[in-house]
């Protein structure tokens, strides 16, 4: 049985939240923080996409944090191109405990990377903002 939920509430927790991790990815950015600032786009998306996916199942988003799974309870429609770039932002997100998988992406965050996905991001967040239905 799966629990009702008020799904209005809980879109707009998830939206407010990813809008909120998006200022704070760009702050990050702005402050040389790069690695910090590519987990906030992770962010960002992740809760996009669970408030999109709690639209299109009217119950709780999952308990996952890969945006491509994620996006495939959405609804929408994505292309080849957005859903390699979900994976590719999924990496961002990375346990505290592998250390080895931590150095590996932290050598990866200059400047220039950090600045690619956050162009990224922002494009994928503001179309998925799209999908929700107009007030």
């Amino acid at each position: 049985m799966t629990e009702k939920i008020n799904a209005k509430t809980v879109i707009a927790y998830w939206r407010k939240s990813a809008q909120l991790n998006f200022e704070t990815a760009e702050f990050l950015f702005k402050g040389k923080k790069y690695r910090d600032c590519l987990f906030f786009c992770h962010l960002t998306l992740e809760k996009t996409l669970k408030g999109l996916a709690v639209q299109h199942t009217k119950t709780h988003a999952p308990h996952v944090h890969s945006l491509d799974a994620l996006s495939l309870k959405t609804g929408v429609v994505f292309s080849a191109e957005q859903t390699n770039n979900l994976k590719i932002i999924s990496t961002f997100d990375i346990r505290a405990r592998y250390d080895n998988e931590k150095m590996d992406f932290y050598k990866k965050c200059t400047e220039e990377y950090a600045q690619k996905y956050l162009a990224i991001t922002q494009k994928l967040y503001l179309w998925l903002t799209e999908q929700y239905p107009k007030e």
